[in-house]
Order: structure tokens, then sequence, then C-alpha cells
């Protein structure tokens, strides 16, 4: 029995990628793409803000979908993930493989960047030999003229034999004629015949061989000739694919078999193995999309990226990629540091301003006193400390880290970081989701889902808490500032607080290695696999968008899952400060309990218990301490550090107590946000509590050997 619509296309996939229609006439169409070729500008540009996004089912791959109308007609645009392949060698590949084939989509859009057309067309290949409703996009002709680049797309469109439109998406340049080119698709009007790629002529013998019996079962819902092909290069993700979605098992079908059999007899006699075949038809698609480029692109100038080149050869240089690279870490944070400060200041007058008023309101209701205080100087005041803690930082550091990214500085720094992740016998697409994690570890972890291998991608996600996340970055600031930096005035104050910051940040990489290595020598053992990094070429950043995206994808983001857990926070630690036994409040009565043991790792009782109670948010750690060491019954504001400091050495804080809190802020176990995701990633409570384990064993190992040792040197 042969498929039929019934039992193939976007109905199985529709379900679980919750695809959902306004109309039976609505339209589903990919965006597919190689990397960095701006495909998830095109989906904002055309979906605007009606999208959403979610995982694919069974996969930790993100899936974006969003919605546009033209003419009369409902388009629905699925991102299928950036892909130079549809080879199923990854995750990524095999769901745009799947989507493409078993999904169904009224049209397919590829996405390429017309400064590396060749590259991007053995994608757009691949492509056209799953489905005829394609639509080819070369984006990024803004840059193609800037280096002299010329394609003519009108010839592209003729020897593929599907529609070429050419977009600048950045500044919305061709999205119209996109649009147009995908309503004329999905309506008829334009009826694609694309390019056939004949391939060697024994493979061509072995495909006659086969597809006759596959055309038979298909019906021609899906293409017979590429599925021919998949069951000769024996992709087994295919199969399994085929079984998921068309309820297909390929060894339940006598007639293909017996026809595979044949035909692989047919390669074999001609000494092509299955290695062999899958480089021969690679080599074909290769072949193919450099005769088109070769028809298609000129250049008025062949050194047009040596500009690239030559900046290259300095920011991932042996000698100096390093350098400039913790020279930029320092700046960033030496801007932060300064910029931060006033608008703190700032926000938290406002908002305590605002907490006046509450508390008058409360007043005014004649509401209980405990009511208020639980409340006011509980709840309230503990969000507004979060909020005037993190937000100032994070808007300073978070474009900065987007500008990096939006440059295509951040590929240069896994490029730079890749051998020691090697020599850590993890995966060089780990510095990557590090440097994610420096803005949020929640981020990091996600991030991880970029890394192929289970393995590699478990040692990144155990090992993402070791970098400082923004909600730690306040509590070390103010710690090197008052103990290390405190001495020095004017700018060389700021300077050495950022130098300082940048030691210990080199510090948490440092053990981020050395915990990957130690994972990957016991309970993950492996070797580390191999990756192609690409070097996407340097751009002029859009300003604009960089302030946009690191506000509202990242900033308000980060701060509003803060905001959520500090509330709840803030409750627990009013009732601990208020409820008193024999005389003391039960902040008191744990840290007396837990004294002994922070004492061996150099630190007290309270301490300890500020870190344990501010799970739900890293800010909160030194509003804590200073609350239960005046013991007051919620958070106090301090106008200065000066302040700050007095309080802290007079209940016994020294250098060594100052170090031994940054080093625990830094190795602790993750916040609250972060483990949840890890348990969303993972699926697996196991992991999720190994990633608490092992950075509070390794932060209390490290508080222990430093507190002790310079106890025994007569330090202190």
């Amino acid at each position: 029995m042969g498929l039929t619509y019934n039992s193939t296309g976007t109905g199985a996939l529709e379900k679980n990628l919750k695809i959902e229609r306004m109309t039976d006439d609505d339209k589903v169409i990919a965006l597919a793409g190689n990397p960095n070729v701006g495909k998830s500008t095109i989906f904002n540009g055309l979906t605007g803000l009606n999208q959403h996004t979610g995982n694919w089912p069974g996969k930790t791959v993100t899936n974006a979908q969003g919605k546009y109308k033209f003419k009369d007609r409902n388009f629905i645009l699925v991102d299928i993930p950036g892909t130079y392949s549809l080879m199923a060698n990854s995750v990524e590949e095999e769901v745009a493989r799947d989507f493409i084939c078993f999904g169904n989509p009224d049209a397919t859009v590829v996405v390429c960047d017309a400064t590396l057309l060749e590259r991007n067309l053995n994608l757009v290949l691949q492509t056209i030999e799953i489905t005829n409703n394609v639509i080819v996009c070369v984006n990024l002709l803004d840059e193609a003229k800037r280096k002299k680049i010329h394609i003519d797309l009108k010839k592209l469109s003729e020897l593929l034999g599907v529609p070429v439109v050419g977009t600048s998406a950045r500044t919305g340049r061709g999205l119209d004629d996109l649009v147009k080119a995908v309503y004329d698709v999905t309506a008829g009007k334009i009826v694609p015949e694309p390019i056939k790629i004949e391939y060697d002529e024994e493979i061509e013998k072995a495909v006659s061989v086969l597809e006759p019996a596959v055309k038979k079962y298909v019906n021609g819902n899906l293409n017979s000739r590429w599925i021919s092909l998949k069951l000769l290069d024996g992709d087994d993700t295919l199969l399994s694919s085929m079984e998921k979605y068309l309820n297909f098992n390929i060894s339940s079908n006598r007639e293909i078999l017996l026809k595979l059999e044949e035909a692989k007899e047919l390669l074999g006699n001609n000494g092509i193995t299955d290695n062999i075949f899958r480089d021969r038809i690679v080599s074909g698609i290769y072949s193919v999309a450099e005769r088109l480029a070769k028809q298609t692109v000129s250049f008025e100038n062949e050194k047009y990226n040596e500009t690239d080149r030559k900046i290259d050869r300095i920011l991932t240089s042996k000698i100096y990629g390093i350098p400039v690279m913790i020279a930029l870490l320092g700046v960033v944070f030496w801007i932060t540091i300064i910029g931060a400060n006033y608008p703190s200041e700032l926000i938290a007058s406002g908002l305590f301003w605002i907490e006046n008023r509450l508390a008058d309101l409360f007043i005014l209701l004649d509401a209980p006193l405990w009511l208020r205080e639980m409340v006011v100087t509980g709840i309230f005041r503990t969000v507004a400390w979060v909020v005037s803690v993190m937000l100032p930082p994070m808007a300073i550091f978070f474009p900065f880290f987007t500008l990096l990214e939006d440059l295509g500085y951040l590929p240069r720094i896994a490029f730079n970081l890749d051998s020691f992740f090697k020599r850590a016998c993890c995966h060089g697409k780990q510095a990557l989701t590090m440097c994610m994690g420096f803005g949020c570890n929640a981020a990091g972890v996600t991030g991880c889902r970029i890394i192929d291998s289970p393995r590699e991608r478990m040692i990144a996600i155990l090992t993402n808490n070791f970098v400082p996340c923004n909600g730690r970055f306040p509590t070390l600031i103010a710690i090197i500032t008052m103990f290390f930096a405190g001495v020095f005035t004017g700018p060389l104050k700021s300077f050495i607080s950022a130098l300082l910051l940048v030691s210990v940040i080199i510090f948490g990489i440092a053990m981020t290695l050395l915990v990957s290595n130690m994972l990957s020598r016991t309970i993950l053992k492996g070797m580390p696999s191999s990756f192609t990094l690409e070097l996407p070429p340097y751009r002029k950043p859009q300003i604009g968008r960089i302030i946009v995206r690191s506000i509202f994808d990242r900033t308000l983001f980060v701060l509003g899952r803060a905001v959520c857990v500090a509330a709840p926070a803030g409750l627990v630690i009013w009732i601990l400060a208020n409820v008193y036994v024999n005389g003391h409040s039960l902040i008191t009565h744990v840290a007396e309990f837990l004294d002994p043991f922070a004492s061996l790792i150099g630190m007290d009782g309270i301490i300890l218990l500020a870190f344990f109670l501010g799970f739900p948010a890293n800010e909160i750690v030194i509003p804590i301490i200073i609350m239960s060491y005046l013991s007051k019954g919620s958070l106090i504001e301090f106008e200065n550090l000066s302040q700050l400091y007095e309080v802290l050495v007079s209940n016994g804080w020294t250098w060594l107590t100052a170090i031994c809190v940054m080093l625990f802020t830094l190795l602790h176990f993750p916040c609250g946000t972060t483990c949840w995701t890890i348990k969303k990633e993972t699926q697996s409570w196991k992991w999720t509590v190994l990633a608490i384990l092992i950075p509070t064993v390794t932060g209390v190992l490290c508080c222990f050997i430093v507190a002790n040792t310079a106890r025994l040197l007569g330090l202190v």
C-alpha cells in the first residue's frame, strides 16, 4: 500500500510542533540556511512580534514559529535549525531534514550568504533533491556590494530552476520580493523545476534499480529519487524517521529490500563501499555548486576578504589571540564597573522611594504591622535590591556582549580556546557556551544544545557554572573594591578592580577546563569529537538592533526570572529574620549551627547561610549577610561601600575571608533558575544533583585549602 497525504505531510508533525492554522488555506513555510546567513533577521523581519519558540519533539533543539499575512493568505514560518548540510550528521541536520521531508511544508526558503554563495549552494542543492517547492534567498547583498562581489540572480534562478530573490534583511531590502515569491510558489503561479544532480554512472544505475520500487510506495508524495539515494547511503536516521513519521519499517517491505540488495550488489561489484558512496555524493553536490558559482558570481577584487584575514592573523594568533581576548574582556568589565555605579544608586533611590509610598499605603489601609513589614521590607525590598544591583551591570554588559557577537568576534574566542578544550577532552564549542554563561548560566546551559555529542554536551552543562554570571558579578566587584582595590584612588581604582575581576574569571575558566578534564576521564569517559568552526566575516554592527536585542532578549529576560525567584526568597528571609526562638532569630540559630564547618573553609555561619538563602538569586547574598550582622529584620541599604566595609571588618572579616567568599561565590552551586534549566535540558534529576554537587564540592575544597594554608603559614 502506498503513502497518502493522510499518513504523511504536515499532519504528521503539526501536532507535536503545535502549528496552529487559522484556516485550512494557511501555508506552512520552512526557513532553512547555514549559520550566520541572517536567517533570524529575515524571520524577525517577516513575522515581527507574532512569533513563539519551543523545542522540536524529543529534541533539545529550539523551534521558532512566526506568522505573517500577504494578500489574502496567512503564512506560518517555521525557522528550522541553521545547518550546513542535510546529511544528518547532527541533531540539527536531522531535524532540518525531517521537517523538509516529512513535514511537507508548502514551500522551503533557503537563505544564502551572498559573500559565500558557493559554499551555501550545497544546502540549496541538497534541499531541491528533497522538494521542488524551493525559493532561494540570497541575503547580505549589502555585504557583497561592499566587498565588490556581483551575483547574477536571474541567471542563478535559470540554472537552479527555482525562484531566486536578493535581500539585505538588516535594512529590509528585498523582503517584499521574497514574500511575493513565496506567495507565487504556494499559489501555483510559479512552478519550480529544479536542476537534477547527475552522479557517477555506477550510482545512477543503482538508483535506477531501486527507485521504481520506492516510487510505487511513496505515491509521489515524497521524492523517490532522494529516498533511494538515502537508502543506498545506509542512512539509519532516515529509516528511523520514516518509521516514526510514516509508520514504515523497510524490513516489512520485501520488494524494496530485494531491490536495495540488488542495487548495493551492483555498487559493490564496482568497488563502491558505503564510505565511497557518500564521498561521491558529496563530491557531486560540491562540483555542481562550484560550477553554478563560477557561472553567476564575479569579483572585482579577488582579495575582497584580505582585511578580515589580516585582522584574524592578530585576533586568532597563537601569540596575540589570548592576550587580546583578555584585554577586551578587561575593557568590557572596566566599563561595566565604572558605568553601573551611578545608575544603580539612582534606581535604588527610586525603588526605595516607592517602598516608602507602599508603606504609607499599608498604614492608610490600617493593615497589620506584620503584614506591612512582610510585604514591604521583606518581599518588595528584596526585589528592589535585585533590580537595583542587577539591572545596571546587565544593561551595560549585555550590549557589549551582543556587540562582540554581532561583529563576529565570539567565534574567534571559541577558536582561540578550542585547543585548551580539546586537551581537556571536551568539545571546542564549549567555549561559546561558557561565554554565554557570563551573562546568565541558565542561558549558557541552554546554549549547550549546539554541541552534538551527548557526552560533551553534558560536560559543558555540568561545568557552565564555573564562570561567574551577571548575578555574581556585583558581589565579586564589591569585595574586590573594598578589600583589594580600596587602597587606590581615582581611575586607577577602577582599573585595578577590572584587572582583579579578569583574574578571577581566568581562574574560573581554568577550573572549567580542569573539572571538564576530570569528568571526561571518570564518569563521562570518551574522546573529543571533531567539528568545523566557521569564522564568519566581520560585519558592521547595528547599534539599534544590538540595544533592542540585548535589552529585551537578554537583560529583561534574565531580570524577570531573577525577580520571580527573589520575591519568594524575600518572604523566606523575612520569616527567618523575624521569628524568634529563645530570644534569637532563626537566622542566628542556623548560623550558629553552620559556624564550625564554615570556619574550616575561611568563612562564618552567617556567610554560609547567606549563600544557601541566596539560592533563588545570587544578588541577595551580600544583603542577607548585612541584615544578619546588624540583627535587622529586613534588608538594608548603604550609601557607599565604605560603610559596608566597616560593618564587615567589625564582624571579623579579613583579607582571607574576602578571598574565600570570592572563591565560593565563583564556585558554589548554581542558582535556582540555572538548576531548573539543567533539569529541563537533561531530563534527569541525577545530572541536576551532580550539577549542584560538583561546583559546591570544588568550592569547599578550594576554600579549605586556601584558608588552612594561610593559617598554617601564619598569614592571618
